[in-house]
């Protein structure tokens, strides 16, 4: 069996039930940390990585492949407990054929920023600025895989919610981006949500703005973004060439609780001519209160 590596000339094979670990040192301790690495599977179609620090653990399911050369990039978050914690990375699977099992590589490690607001916006990290960390060299982004809802985010403030799809996080090196230097792509169609919580008041008007287009890597379709918040929902279009470019969406809504749930999913399955998924880009994401005035206008 010849396997390709992404970075340098090895990597590691990880058989049933094996695992890799490695001290982490220097943590400080309640700070949010990623770690960024990439993995293949190679036989089995249903394979999953265990990746532990200290008490805290994840499973990230491979079995999608989301690029042309089988190798994909993840992120896993973690809250430090102490100064110093294990990394462990381990394969649960029982394969029948003893050569299969998946490779892992390019392992790197961030500290992330806590969640925080930027002025005149109610979401924390809209613009998606603050994330795990991507390599000068990795051209096809870094899948955000699903978590429970108590879990550390790799994309502060948001979540990922799904049984076994991600997101990806793409950056402006390699492909285009919206607003700034950092956006997300949905590629797993419906069967995955981006979403946050906002603290809201109940009857008044919000306003939730956007930005919908393609990462400029040859998705060429009419892309839709389903956007939702509370009852409220709107399905924005953006006719893609392929080639980059965005356009604006905006949904004006009556919250109905004292917290509402923002949620991003694209509404379609998409695919690139080589066979790999792909899907709208959403960025520069901001969640404002509408004026009084302006809100009597939305309700007549």
């Amino acid at each position: 069996m010849v396997l390709a590596v992404p970075e340098g000339a090895h990597a590691v094979r990880l058989g049933n039930e094996a695992s890799i670990r490695q001290q982490l040192t220097g943590l400080a301790p309640r700070a949010h940390y990623s770690v960024t690495f990439s993995a293949a599977r190679t036989c089995a179609q249903a394979e999953q990585l265990n990746v532990t620090v200290g008490p805290e653990s994840g499973e990230l399911p491979i079995q999608t492949v989301y690029t042309c050369s089988g190798w994909d990039s993840y992120s896993y978050a973690f809250r430090a407990r102490h100064t110093t914690a294990w990394l462990t990375v381990h394969n649960p699977g029982v394969e029948e054929d003893p050569a299969c099992g998946p490779l892992v590589d390019a392992f790197a490690i961030k500290t992330l920023n806590p969640p925080h607001h930027e002025k005149g916006n109610m979401l924390k990290n809209g613009d998606f600025e603050d994330g795990p960390y991507i390599a000068p060299d990795n051209a096809w982004g870094l899948l955000v895989p699903p978590m429970d809802e108590d879990d550390v985010s790799p994309l502060p403030g948001w979540m990922i919610m799904s049984d076994t799809k991600s997101v990806k996080y793409v950056d402006a090196a390699h492909h285009k981006v919206p607003h700034g230097s950092y956006a997300v792509e949905l590629v797993a169609g419906s069967e995955c949500a981006l979403l946050q919580e906002a603290w809201t008041v109940a009857g008044r008007a919000y306003r939730l703005s956007f930005s919908v287009g393609d990462a400029g890597n040859g998705c060429a379709q009419p892309l839709a973004v389903r956007a939702s918040a509370g009852y409220s929902s709107q399905v924005v279009t953006y006719e893609s060439q392929g080639t980059g470019g965005s356009r604006r969406g905006e949904l004006e809504f009556a919250a109905i609780a004292d917290v509402t749930r923002v949620v991003f999913q694209s509404a379609n399955h998409y695919m690139k001519p080589d066979g790999t998924l792909c899907g709208p880009v959403v960025d520069d994401v901001s969640l404002v209160s509408v004026p009084k005035h302006e809100a009597r206008l939305l309700f007549m």
